[in-house]
């Protein structure tokens, strides 16, 4: 979850898909990396920028699976679903170091959201671990401004 300076999370509009599909960055993590550092290199493919710095890793671990019909044809089609954990990042950088082409794009739009919007404009099938990692977030963020 990659929030700008005013609270707002970018989101991206994937490229492979036909209908209105937006999405944070995800991605997975290659043998050797850790968590930390598979996040900021997915970022940098992805969004096309190494300006954040990692915030914290969300409480929990995330898991979704993919609707019937997505099955053998998303995730390379090898996998019935993921189990994710997500981090928080704060964008330390403009709007202008966001570059969609800078590796192979997955997104061909993006822009920032608010949070409290994500469910309506997340792709259906995602928005259970959405509000999952929303709320987890939601909690992060509270205690951190009680301590």
């Amino acid at each position: 979850m990659l929030l700008n300076a005013a609270g707002e999370v970018f989101i991206g509009r994937r490229i492979d898909q036909t209908v209105e599909s937006w999405q944070m960055p995800q991605g997975g993590i290659d043998k050797g990396e850790t968590a930390e550092v598979a996040a900021l290199r997915e970022l940098g493919e992805e969004v096309g920028t190494a300006k954040a710095e990692i915030l914290t890793l969300l409480d929990g671990d995330f898991v979704y699976d993919l609707p019937e019909h997505l099955i053998g044809v998303a995730l390379h089609g090898k996998y019935r679903g993921q189990k994710q954990s997500w981090f928080v990042l704060r964008f330390t950088g403009a709007d202008s170091d966001i570059d969609l082409t800078r590796h192979e794009p997955e997104f061909a739009e993006w822009r920032w959201a608010k949070i409290d919007d994500l469910l309506d404009i997340i792709v259906p099938f995602k928005r259970p671990i959405y509000a999952e990692v929303i709320a987890a977030y939601k909690k992060w963020n509270a205690e951190k401004a009680t301590a």
